[in-house]
């Protein structure tokens, strides 16, 4: 059994309760023993810790309590397992009363797309340090709040792009073909053997909308299928292969006969394919959607498919998702579910885009090492919702030493207290960057005792600008 949990308080205002809390307001004790030397854990610059034989962990971590909801891959299960921490796994998602009571405990949460992490429910996290979604969209996370009160949030970008990029090659192949119409008569006993609107779709036009790591993958695999490849981003975007970038929205929509989306949900994408783009698009056009459910306003594209404007069309993302599995999917959810589910070639798949072996593997070990490093290092590299700060590392030959970390509100002045509190000490290496409203100070100084780190800790946590005050030996 692992041993209780030391010196790991609750947030606190900046003021020690006892012994412990003045070392950490996260939960890196120093040592028991107040003759004990400090070892500074090896650090990286830019990438995750490499190990060795002779790596130190900066604290106890048997005293780390992790969550990890929706039935987080098992590669990166088995990460957080070797580092000695208490992991709880469930399978599933849980609703809001029952997660805040979970999640009061714990220093480190794992999620996938179905959790909902609101201001709310992360109000009652008081310990709080890092969330990790293990999946590519960030939206389920009140990021905002979470960096406001020093929680870091990571995700996997990009290693379930080549998944989903697979099924929509094989959604364009199966909607051109209406494959999803004949596999279903055919399950009914209905034997319907017909060619009229069936199309290959070599010589055809694919219309890319967001040509980032999934849309790009998409591009290669299509060209390779002998497809022409347009595409329209935000951003000016170098082409892959004979590609090439549309100026505007409309000129793509009006040219290609699929159009896929992959872009993110923010203000300006919802809602992006509405009446007026399902207008502009080709008669007879199919358009699919894996990116998310609110990209597309779903009942123009009912009366779309319906009046035959459309072809066909494949949705993976939906704007209310069950939160598990079942027979769920039905108008209780969303009040046009019937209307969809009663369309003629229309694939409708439960947000599987990602969910492929290789890409969960993949996407465990990814959000895995990067909470690793951020618990045990600080390392912010690949965070979300906070500047990116790492430090190169230190030997294990230099005793003595510990790394602070001052996660603070971005304001002026900061720098000049932090740096008179840190001036009485030898800083050997330091870094600060800001995001928004939130900095991160990062910071390794030597040849430092236990009443020194007591005393330097306290006095960080009693500055106004204050968010979170880490030490890590």
């Amino acid at each position: 059994m692992p041993s209780s949990a030391i010196g790991i308080p609750e947030r606190t205002n900046g003021h020690a309760d006892n012994l412990n809390r003045t070392v950490s307001n996260s939960f890196n004790e120093l040592s028991p023993s107040p003759t004990a030397t400090f070892q500074s854990p090896p650090s990286s610059y830019g990438g995750q810790q490499r190990t060795s034989a002779k790596t130190l962990k900066p604290f106890h971590t048997q005293d780390i309590k992790v969550l990890l909801l929706e039935n987080v891959n098992k590669t990166g299960q088995d990460i957080l397992k070797k580092q000695g921490y208490q992991i709880e796994t469930l399978k599933s998602s849980l609703a809001e009363d029952e997660l805040i009571e979970k999640i009061k405990g714990v220093h480190v949460i794992g999620i996938r797309s179905k959790t909902q992490l609101t201001a709310k429910v992360l109000k009652h996290a008081k310990n709080l340090i890092v969330i990790g979604c293990f999946c590519i969209g960030t939206n389920q996370v009140d990021l905002k709040y979470a960096a406001e009160n020093g929680i870091c949030v990571f995700n996997s970008p990009f290693s379930n792009s080549r998944s989903v990029a697979e099924q929509m090659i094989g959604t364009i192949i199966a909607l051109a073909r209406q494959i999803g119409d004949r596999n279903n008569e055919l399950h009914q006993g209905v034997w319907n053997k017909v060619s009229a609107g069936c199309w290959e779709v070599r010589g055809k036009t694919l219309g890319i909308v967001g040509y980032g790591h999934v849309g790009s993958q998409l591009s290669v695999l299509a060209e390779a299928m002998g497809m022409r490849v347009i595409y329209y981003d935000v951003v000016n975007l170098m082409s892959l292969g004979t590609s090439a970038q549309m100026p505007t929205l409309e000129a793509l929509l009006n040219q290609a006969d699929f159009v896929t989306l992959h872009v993110p949900e923010i203000p300006e994408t919802i809602n992006l394919i509405s009446t007026q783009q399902l207008e502009q698009m080709k008669t007879g056009a199919y358009l699919l959607n894996a990116s998310r459910g609110t990209i597309v306003d779903i009942p123009a594209l009912v009366s779309a498919m319906q009046a035959r404007k459309l072809a066909g069309a494949a949705l993976d993302v939906f704007p209310n998702e069950p939160a598990g599995n079942g027979p769920k999917f039905t108008n209780d959810l969303n009040s046009w579910t019937d209307d969809l589910r009663n369309l003629n070639n229309i694939i409708l798949t439960p947000h599987i885009g990602g969910s492929t072996e290789e890409a969960q593997a993949a996407i465990g070990i990814e959000v895995a090492d990067a909470l690793v490093n951020y618990v045990n290092f600080g390392t912010t590299a690949g965070a979300v919702n906070m500047p990116e700060v790492t430090l190169r590392s230190l030997t294990i030959d230099e005793p003595n030493h510990v790394r602070v970390i001052y996660i603070h509100r971005n304001v002026p002045g900061v720098l000049r207290k932090v740096n008179e509190i840190l001036g009485d000490h030898n800083v050997d290496k330091q870094m600060t960057d800001s995001r928004g409203d939130v900095a991160y100070l990062m910071a390794d100084i030597s040849n430092v005792n236990t009443s020194q780190i007591k005393d330097l800790y306290q006095s960080l946590e009693d500055l106004g600008s204050r968010i979170w005050t880490r030490v890590l030996y």
